[in-house]
């Protein structure tokens, strides 16, 4: 692309062969729109609804599930097969609105574009639509207007300014200028004789020169950043991909194992067939995809209470498992308001609270609070910011929005905290004439007369204003200034800079006569100084506290923003993320370091200033090569590439465009940092419960195994039946499992590290212990099979009842087990998880039906037992429960099982 911006005016109309007066005719638009094409963003690839949905069944779970309801229904386990199709459709129907609703976020690029914009054709003032404007088109663009192009600035009005932080972040409306650029090599943000598609006309008037349309322009750069990056599983989606996997073909070698010794024994191979379908069935975690789903979905409601819009289910855990933040600055640490912090008037300095617009603080000197009316200075200084002002404060039902430019909307609210209303003002001071803000001038003028005397009330950059100041208003009356009070003055406001806050000074002059036009300029002569005040964009104050928890978590903050170093320094300090030795780097550093001297210092890098797309994409998969899981929030257009590229994208739902919304995976409902910790605290319990759930399931599943394994290798007869195992394997993996998954979340877990991104589902060593508590519940309930069966001669069928019940019950209180491999029941409390014994209950009172209920007896092929061989047997069946509750109150045993 040509760099525009260093090239004169007059030469680029000339490149386009373009006239400023006339604009292009009819005749060359069109050819020049066949050439470069619709000024409009391409979709990316379009994929039909019906490809989408087919896509969510290509995965290796579905598959399994899929085979697993072929053998219920192959055995006629019709309520087992049904079950399974419908996990199957509902996971696939998930997925299908998730990526169904992602493929379309580049069209909210679309509504960015003005539908219709004013151009210059054949000498003539016409309005088309936008898409038509081709590179050379002459337009005219004024306040309210978004920007329908990128464009060269050829002619504009003194305070024709830019609002531009969906694109660049920067905070505050940018003034424009038509002079050359003599660096070619300049930041987005500093080209400040250039406008761009996607931004909008904060003031004034201009006319541009459309230099570059459609995907050619920056905003189409984005665009085209987000189609080439692709969807990504997430973390819990992988880990749970590789553990079903594993799981899978451990539990089919060992069914394999138990049809081959079956077959060895001279059983009937018909019978040992339906065992080892049965065993295979019971083995393949049919119920995890539904519980982890079930388990998400109802974190996503709780998230809801807590202002988090879940957009992609797995997110919920994702995010629990983030190391580093990538966050925009303006209005996600800040308030995207610009505030009065000081001001400097009458050799004082006062401070100012209260935050955002609402007109609601109080004026402190050295900490104590003072009445503005004792202090003639702060009265004046009041004065000129309203008068010499051309925002409006408004409110609508309690919320107070600015019309015009944020800075002068500071000053409104600032005048207001002191009761001082711009338009009682406006009624005392008869408005005269302005001389607008410019760049050259670096300062405004309003002149107003009250009672037959003018005053011109001036604002502008402080060095400027004081070289033309001759007195100093101080306690209500003026006095000539001095050299001292110049270096004074210099003084604090290099003060307040360094503490990266916007500094304006005001004056005034009364004037006996109004000068004429050829020398209006004169009232900025000779004037009165009156004071410096000093705002900010402020850190949300809820932000401190937030990030603070996030460092306690282990979760690096790092600061992606288009403001300038200084400001963004000074708000990561201002936040406490920016440490001794952090390191903050602008767009032009980065582009200046080499590969490998970046990836060295991205994880002491804590800020970054006056970036541009592409360089929050480059530091998201810095962090990403690292091992790191990447959380990246943003509001700005300019942040949705990096927000899809990270591992989770967090939208503002306030601020936040369209198009960053719609690729994120989760929205911030009130824009708040705070809120992410929330999601964080919830993502880890969600996750934590989870791993309590799939240790649940495979403990019961391994004991399932191993009672048949065990029972072939010692020459047993089958102690279970099919039907026995199936029964177990639903009644056991439902409603419990569904109960851990809504488990209380663990006090201290923000305490904790963040997980590794490699680290898997089950580690070594809960598998071990995942082994030894299947072996227990195994033994239990072959101890009762030989019991039965071996000494008290009951026959096979009491026998394998007594086996079944056991196996059943026996996992049921072992659910309990699972809710902490470390901490006693008796100390997490039995009553808070009420769910969870609601659903052993219910479990319970099946298990005992289909025993004592003749008709289901027939079916399980059951025997009726007695009030004592029930307390026999649900006595054997707590022996799990018991051991591990007697492991955890061990000293040494407890500090093994925390490491699990």
């Amino acid at each position: 692309m040509s760099k525009w911006w260093s090239k004169s005016a007059s030469d680029v109309v000339k490149l386009f062969t373009s006239n400023i007066s006339l604009g292009l005719n009819d005749a060359d638009a069109r050819e020049r729109l066949k050439k470069y094409g619709l000024n409009r963003l391409n979709e990316g690839r379009q994929i039909s609804a019906l490809k989408i949905f087919l896509s969510q069944f290509n995965d290796f779970m579905m598959w399994i599930l899929a085979g697993a309801g072929l053998v219920s229904g192959f055995l006629g386990e019709w309520v087992d097969a049904g079950a399974i199709v419908a996990i199957i459709f509902l996971n696939a129907c998930l997925g299908f609105i998730q990526e169904y609703r992602a493929e379309k976020s580049l069209a909210a690029l679309k509504k960015l574009s003005s539908p219709n914009s004013k151009v210059i054709r054949d000498g003539k003032r016409v309005s088309i639509p936008s898409e038509q404007i081709v590179p050379g088109d002459i337009i005219e663009i004024e306040i309210g207007d978004n920007i329908p192009a990128d464009g060269r600035v050829l002619w504009l009005t003194s305070n024709f300014s830019v609002g531009e932080a969906s694109l660049t972040g920067e905070s505050t409306p940018v003034i424009k200028t038509h002079q050359t650029l003599n660096n070619q090599d300049i930041s987005l943000a500093d080209r400040i004789n250039m406008v761009y598609m996607g931004t909008h006309v904060s003031s004034g008037r201009a006319v541009v020169i459309a230099t570059e349309t459609g995907m050619n322009t920056e905003l189409g750069k984005i665009a085209g950043m987000i189609q080439e990056i692709g969807m990504e599983d997430t973390p819990l989606q992988k880990r749970l991909e590789s553990f079903g996997k594993f799981i899978v073909l451990a539990c089919f070698i060992m069914v394999g194992i138990v049809f081959a010794l079956g077959i060895m024994r001279g059983g009937n191979i018909f019978d040992v067939f339906l065992t080892s379908v049965s065993l295979a069935v019971a083995a393949i975690p049919e119920g995890l995809p539904a519980v982890v789903t079930i388990a998400l979905a109802l974190g996503v409601q709780r998230m809801v209470k807590r202002h988090v819009l879940i957009r992609k289910l797995p997110s919920v855990e994702t995010l629990g498992s983030v190391t580093v933040i990538c966050s925009d600055k303006t209005g996600t640490l800040t308030r995207n308001e610009m505030t009065v912090r000081k001001i400097f008037a009458g050799g004082k300095m006062f401070d100012v609270s209260g935050v955002g617009y609402a007109p609601s603080g109080e004026f402190l000197m050295d900490s104590k609070s003072v009445n503005t009316a004792s202090f003639p200075e702060l009265l004046k200084i009041f004065e000129i910011s309203v008068l010499c002002n051309s925002a409006d404060l408004n409110a609508d039902n309690g919320v107070y929005k600015i019309l015009g430019d944020p800075t002068e909307g500071a000053l409104l609210t600032l005048a207001g905290k002191a009761g001082i209303i711009k338009s009682d003002k406006e009624k005392e001071f008869k408005f005269i004439d302005e001389i607008p803000f410019d760049s050259n001038r670096k300062k405004m003028t309003v002149i107003r007369e009250k009672e037959n005397v003018s005053i011109a009330f001036i604002k502008g950059a402080p060095d400027i204003i004081l070289k033309d100041c001759e007195t100093v208003y101080e306690n209500g009356v003026e006095r000539k200034i001095t050299q001292k009070d110049r270096e004074e003055i210099n003084k604090i406001n290099t003060l307040f800079g360094d503490s990266a806050m916007r500094v304006l000074a005001v004056a005034y002059k009364k004037i006996e006569k109004k000068p004429d036009r050829e020398q209006i300029l004169s009232v900025e002569k000779s004037v009165t100084f009156a004071g410096l005040i000093a705002m900010m964009d402020p850190p949300r104050e809820e932000v401190k506290l937030a990030i603070k928890d996030c460092e306690s978590a282990g979760i690096k903050t790092v600061m992606i923003t288009g403001d300038h170093k200084n400001t963004a320094v000074a708000i990561a300090r201002e936040l406490g993320f920016f440490k001794e030795n952090s390191i903050a780097l602008s767009g032009e550093e980065l582009d200046s370091m080499d590969e490998l001297s970046f990836k060295k210092n991205v994880e002491n890098i804590s800020v970054y200033a006056r970036v541009a797309p592409e360089h929050k994409l480059k530091i998201v998969k810095a962090w990403r090569e690292k091992g790191a899981v990447t959380a990246m929030t943003g509001d700005g257009v300019n942040d949705a590439p990096a927000i899809k590229e990270s591992d989770i994208g967090v939208a503002m739902g306030i601020t936040g465009t369209d198009v960053t919304k719609e690729v994120s995976d989760m929205v911030i409902t009130d824009d708040n940092f705070a809120s992410i910790v929330s999601a964080v605290e919830e993502g880890r319990g969600i996750y934590e419960n989870i791993k309590k759930f799939i240790h649940y399931l495979f403990s019961c599943n391994a004991g399932e195994i191993l009672v048949m394994f065990i029972a072939v290798f010692a020459g047993f007869p089958s102690p279970l039946l099919p039907i026995h195992i199936l029964w177990v394997n639903l009644v056991t993996d439902g409603l419990p499992a569904l109960a851990l998954g809504v488990d209380s979340v663990t006090s201290g877990i923000m305490k904790q590290k963040p997980r590794r991104s490699n680290e898997p589902i089950v580690s070594k060593n809960r598998a071990i212990l995942i082994i030894v508590q299947g072996l227990l519940i195994a033994l239990c309930s072959l101890g009762a099979f030989y019991f039965v069966f071996f000494i008290e001669d009951r026959g096979l069928a009491r026998a394998r009842t007594a086996a079944f019940i056991v196996l059943a019950v026996s996992q049921l209180f072992h659910s309990f087990n699972c809710r902490s491999t470390s901490e006693s029941l008796f100390k997490l409390g039995i009553f808070t998880n009420k769910k969870l014994i609601l659903a052993v209950a219910g479990s319970f009172i099946l298990q005992v039906a289909v025993v004592q209920i003749p008709f289901l007896q027939r079916v399980f092929k059951t025997e009726t037992l007695v009030f004592f061989e029930w307390v026999i047997v649900v006595s054997i069946s707590l022996i799990p429960f018991l051991v591990m509750e007697l492991a955890k109150r061990n000293t040494v045993l407890r500090a093994i099982l925390s490491r699990v």
